[in-house]
């Protein structure tokens, strides 16, 4: 069943559709010509279609289409300038440096224009190999622009016929990782879990939903016959996205000490119950994701509903047997706990109704218009670049980076005369990322995969004897290429150069063997300038900026804090301030996990303190779960306790959460006590006992309880986040 489930997720993909769409628009101008005797002419053109395919990422239409007109045009421009200057080495040289910088350098801009960049790199370093001349040059340009042209309508042309399946492949992609964290929260609840590890693994999916979050905000909010609700499909994809959001601020929730609750209740088999119920909710939201993304209803199942009412059968029994005087402060949390796992369900069953795309509900779905406040701006401001021109910026490091390591690879190619030099600058370009530990990931995949697949495309073209079964083959291998070119580079390399093996054979069997060689060849060569550009030429290490990414991420987090204390202050809640801060803090809390997981690839003497660091990172990251835990709380909470119960112990925690910050800006910070934390303790305390003597005379519903049940877990979440606020501010001095 898990394989069926894997094939589904594949195949729903928006990687496998988008395999698809490149696999047409690159192999179709050379199929189609090859049948009319101009099979140089149609290579040409799949050429131009495959480098405006690279740019061809998801996002708005308006800026898929202006960024592939954008890179139509680019191409031909350096095709041409590359083309007349290729036979003259020193003007080459200098014109390798300067399209290498200008166009890693506008990934300053963003990431579309990033692989407009790319695009260009990629068509002036395959015009090396051009020995055109004169009017031949300009040809060969146009056919680049009609073959990246064709491309471009063959995308729009099937984004008219579906318009919202790329927007419904993100959110059920989405769904599908948030299922995914769940279930990896669900391993809290193992007996000797590793929590450590545990934290690891959810910050690095955090890390990832954060960035599907965001594309997916871009590509709802920037439609505007999404946000303007004119068609029943959009306003449900609208819904469902508000309605994941939320659920996964609900997973984000902590309301226990994981490692009290063992010592507690491991005995008990509550925790084993709890597990079991989470992992029937992730199964719920695979089966809600790969719905969402295939665009038809999910299938009714009646096991969550069931699973829940085992489970409170069994929490009920647990509670009548563990009630003591002793335990009422466990338990209460424990109560929170169960009542979490009611409103996941509840909010899984919602998703359910709206992803049957009933008009009637989606209707009557009250949704807010305030989209405009949740994206960034596209900005193309010359003020970027001249902001990024300095060594200071890693998009002017990467792009001095990137310019050297091709200028050399440009030489040394020249000096050992080898026969096809501009798989060398392709390896390097492919290879070299702004991260050095991605640039070392992809090193490593790239030399490995180059070597497997070259292997495998030699058993391929050995088993397949007729020219149309090796045809069959190139196609298959070029599809997974692509499905797989944006999530495990590894494989897609692996396939690309099996297919390109493949390919090489087809068009000339005498010299495929010379080829093969010369592939194996360059790419070890470009290999190792780029692992050694990415060591020594002007290094980006995370260790420089990871300061900053902890001083971000605790801005947001103290933003986001005060925005729902202030709700039990005073009892207003805004719902835009609320979840704008939110997304900044959780946003933030990724691009922190992101740095500290890209430093932990870096070599070791490159590192800072990777002890406290993760402390911090896990710091953080409990921070805002407890924050997470607080707000949920904020929306029933009747206000009946007087500001005073909360507005000190606000104001202390928001107090350290500034003197952290001081201290991370190396500033001085006197020693100050807060007494507002203890003081709330007392009360609380007060009550507490207050009700184990009522419990020990045998009083089970007193209004001692009723005010417990609200109170006490609002005052564990301002306390647990006191404690974490003052173990930052301690670990801050440190940095």
């Amino acid at each position: 069943m898990e394989y069926i489930k894997e094939y589904r997720k594949f195949v729903n993909s928006y990687y496998f559709n988008e395999a698809i769409r490149i696999t047409i628009g690159v192999t179709f101008p050379a199929i189609i010509f090859s049948y009319f005797g101009k099979l140089e002419t149609g290579l040409i053109l799949s050429i131009g279609a495959m480098a405006v395919s690279a740019s061809d990422i998801p996002g708005p239409i308006h800026q898929r289409r202006n960024g592939m007109l954008a890179t139509a045009g680019l191409i031909f421009i350096v095709s041409v300038v590359t083309g007349f200057i290729n036979h003259h080495p020193l003007l080459l040289g200098c014109g390798i440096a300067f399209f290498c910088f200008a166009l890693s350098f506008i990934g300053a801009y963003g990431a579309r224009v990033n692989s407009i960049g790319f695009a260009g790199m990629l068509i002036m370093i395959l015009t090396l190999d051009m020995r055109d001349e004169g009017i031949d040059v300009l040809v060969h340009g146009v056919y680049l622009l009609a073959g990246g042209l064709w491309y471009m309508m063959l995308s729009l042309a099937l984004f008219g016929v579906r318009p919202y399946k790329i927007i419904q492949q993100a959110l059920g992609d989405s769904i599908i990782s948030i299922a995914d964290y769940f279930g990896t929260r669900a391993l809290f609840y193992e007996k000797g879990a590793d929590y450590d590890k545990i934290f690891k693994m959810l910050m690095e999916q955090q890390q990832q939903i954060q960035d599907k979050q965001t594309l997916l905000r871009e590509m709802l909010f920037k439609s505007r016959n999404i946000v303007k609700e004119s068609t029943v499909t959009g306003r449900t994809l609208l819904i469902i996205f508000v309605e994941s959001i939320d659920l996964f601020e609900k997973s984000s929730a902590t309301f226990y000490n994981y490692d009290s609750m063992h010592k507690r209740f491991d005995e008990s088999g509550i925790l084993k119950s709890f597990q079991r119920m989470i992992y029937v909710i992730v199964d719920e939201l695979h089966q809600i994701g790969l719905a969402v993304q295939s665009g038809r209803p999910p299938r009714a199942s009646r096991k969550l509903n069931n699973e829940l009412k085992i489970l409170q059968t069994q929490y009920e029994d647990f509670v009548k047997k563990y009630r003591t005087p002793e335990t009422f402060d466990a338990l209460a949390n424990m109560r929170k706990l169960m009542q979490s796992v009611e409103e996941i369900t509840l909010r899984i069953y919602t998703l359910h109704h709206y992803s049957r795309y009933d008009r009637k509900k989606v209707k009557a779905y009250k949704l807010s218009g305030n989209y405009e406040h949740f994206v960034t701006k596209t900005d193309l401001d010359i003020e970027i670049l001249k902001e990024n021109f300095s060594l200071k910026s890693n998009s002017f490091r990467h792009a001095l980076r990137v310019t050297l390591a091709c200028v050399l690879g440009f030489i040394v190619a020249h000096l050992l005369q080898l026969q096809f030099s501009y798989w060398v600058l392709l390896t390097i370009i492919v290879i070299l990322k702004p991260t050095y530990s991605v640039s070392r990931q992809r090193n490593y995949h790239r030399l490995i995969g180059t070597f497997v697949g070259a292997l495998g495309g030699l058993g391929l073209l050995f088993l397949l004897p007729t020219q149309n079964g090796k045809f069959i083959a190139m196609i298959i291998l070029m599809i997974i290429t692509y499905s797989f070119m944006r999530t495990k580079y590894l494989v897609s390399v692996i396939f690309m150069t099996a297919f390109i093996m493949i390919f090489f054979y087809l068009l000339n069997s005498h010299t495929f063997y010379e080829i093969f060689k010369s592939r194996l060849i360059d790419t070890s060569v470009g290999s190792i300038i780029a692992f050694i550009a990415a060591y020594i030429l002007v290094p980006s290490w995370e260790k420089t900026q990871i300061n900053t990414y902890i001083t971000n991420a605790l801005k947001a987090s103290k933003h986001y804090f005060n925005t729902v204390a202030t709700t039990f202050a005073t009892g207003e809640l805004s719902d835009l301030d609320y979840k704008l801060s939110r997304k900044e803090a959780f946003i933030e809390q990724a691009n922190l996990s992101g740095g500290f997981t890209r430093m932990m690839n870096e070599p070791k003497n490159k590192q800072g303190d990777i002890k406290k660091i993760h402390q911090m990172v896990v710091l953080i990251y409990t921070l805002n779960s407890h924050i997470v835990s607080l707000a949920g709380f904020s929306r029933n909470f009747s206000n009946k306790y007087g500001a005073e119960d909360f507005h000190a112990i606000r104001e202390d925690i928001a107090e350290e959460m500034e003197e952290a910050l001081l201290l991370l800006a190396h500033r001085d910070v006197p020693e100050t006590i807060h007494h507002a934390p203890s003081e709330l303790k007392e009360e609380l305390d007060e009550l507490v006992s207050k009700r184990r003597r009522e419990l020990q005379q045998g009083l089970v519903d007193t209004e001692t309880r009723s005010v417990l049940v609200e109170f006490k877990p609002v005052v564990d979440q301002f306390l647990f986040i006191s404690r974490i606020a003052g173990d930052i501010k301690r670990l801050a001095k440190d940095f």
